[in-house]
């Protein structure tokens, strides 16, 4: 697991939410702003974040910029949620492997990890 991911994390049971690295493209006077989030652009709030400038990445959740992050830890975080489809693939083999031990998914070992890297939780 990379530490210095900065992913901020909401679990509850075996559900997971993400905050995704954006880099801002527009921002408007408004409070809004437009993102590109891997590659796909997106209107957000930068209400709680108003600092936030254009070039700047911020973590998005729910649709608001929640805080400004290096370009670094962006990519870094990119990099990680990259991985996440050969995990998805991983945790169906797992689901259809017909057994009834638990098994402890890839998806939810990455949760783990993450959980274990002092990952701070947004709720």
């Amino acid at each position: 697991m990379r530490q210095s991911a900065r992913t901020r994390v909401c679990m509850k049971g075996e559900i997971m939410c993400l905050a995704i690295p954006a880099k801002v493209t527009e921002k408007a006077d408004d409070g809004l702003a437009t993102v590109d989030i891997l590659g796909v652009k997106r209107g957000i709030s930068l209400d709680l974040t108003p600092q936030a400038q254009v070039g700047d990445y911020v973590l998005v959740h729910a649709g608001f910029a929640i805080e400004v992050i290096d370009e670094a830890t962006a990519q870094e975080t990119i990099d990680l949620i990259r991985e996440f489809p050969d995990l998805i693939d991983e945790d169906m083999s797992v689901a259809s492997s017909g057994t009834d031990e638990p098994v402890r998914s890839p998806m939810m070992a990455l949760a783990a990890e993450l959980a274990d890297a002092g990952v701070t939780s947004v709720r």
